[in-house]
């Protein structure tokens, strides 16, 4: 995983009144919200003896693991030992890690890394309250690096969305063009036609100034796809393990004034969203190896540029131990 970055871990709607825990990163977390709303993050294993602590409950702000009754606040630290009495002094060993979050657009954020995070977590700035949204959520068995590479090749539209998105015969593929907006943030436009015998056209030939169709992705793990000022697909690829990724995807619209037509319409566009994704996913879950890496054997072609570009900023991320984008 990509350090020292903010990434989308959870949807706000899951961390309610109730300890939530799930594996983000291989590791085991637990969250929860305070009296004021905000969302603490600590390991999920108890010091003690290993217990889940997010099987436990909520006590004035503080998490109890439901084994022994250990509290825990917020920095990982235990509060209070029953067994010891509430007035004796807890040893400093007994602790667990925590973790920095945010909560932007609806999404738990977590800063995964060794250093304190040196910048806010942005979401794409084009996405305002007028749109309303939808969403669904899955898992892949897959590496997230792969789920998102997946978002970053147009070019297998005719092939796996053949009935869907992909209908035309478009297979060849112009481009595609990649306008880098700052170090974590990068847009891409693709131009797929059918082919009349010409072979496909080089980037620097294209011209995107007028095209308003396009798509980005935003370091590590979020990506739209802006189909029109009223219409945004958007995903958020969450990293379980090695070989598992959440996947959150929303639907976004604005068609009339009214957010609660908005809400309906992006909720009864979730069926045909999810079909097309399901069509991804029964190839993208074949792929070998799991996980991808900026070598690997593999015979790539002009069309897998944007693939070549995310694995080149990525592999730069991970050989970078502190990296603020701010200042890239």
């Amino acid at each position: 995983m990509i350090k020292n970055h903010w990434y989308v871990v959870l949807s706000s709607k899951e961390v309610k009144n109730k300890p939530v825990g799930v594996t983000r990163f291989g590791e085991k977390l637990a969250f929860w919200r305070d009296s004021s709303g905000g969302i603490n993050c600590i390991s999920d294993i108890c010091c003690h003896r290993g217990a889940s602590i997010s099987h436990g409950k909520i006590k004035e702000d503080l998490i109890a693991c439901p084994f022994h009754g250990f509290e825990y606040d917020s920095s990982g630290k235990v509060k209070t030992i029953p067994a010891l009495g509430r007035n004796t002094p807890v040893p400093k060993n007994f602790r667990v890690k925590s973790y920095q979050t945010y909560e932007l657009a609806d999404f738990i954020w977590l800063w995964y890394g060794d250093s304190k995070p040196t910048y806010d977590p942005e979401y794409f700035d084009d996405i305002d309250s007028k749109l309303s949204y939808a969403e669904f959520k899955e898992v892949w068995n897959v590496h997230y690096s792969r789920a998102i590479e997946n978002q970053l090749d147009p070019f297998h539209l005719p092939f796996v969305h053949y009935n869907t998105i992909g209908r035309g015969n478009k297979t060849v593929a112009d481009g595609p063009v990649v306008k880098w907006i700052n170090d974590t943030l990068f847009y891409f436009y693709a131009f797929n036609r059918i082919d009349d015998g010409t072979p496909p056209k080089k980037a620097e030939d294209l011209k995107i100034e007028d095209d308003k169709v396009y798509l980005e992705f935003k370091f590590p793990n979020i990506w739209q796809n802006h189909i029109a000022d009223k219409i945004r697909v958007t995903a958020a690829f969450v990293p379980i393990d090695e070989e598992n990724t959440m996947i959150y995807l929303r639907f976004y619209v604005r068609f009339t004034g009214s957010k609660f037509l908005n809400k309906l319409i992006a909720t009864l566009g979730i069926p045909f969203n999810k079909f097309v994704f399901h069509q991804d996913k029964r190839v993208v879950e074949t792929q070998i190896p799991k996980k991808s890496e900026l070598y690997m054997r593999e015979n790539l072609i002009h069309g897998d540029k944007l693939i070549l570009e995310y694995r080149k900023k990525r592999e730069e991320f991970k050989n970078t131990e502190k990296h603020d984008p701010l200042q890239s």
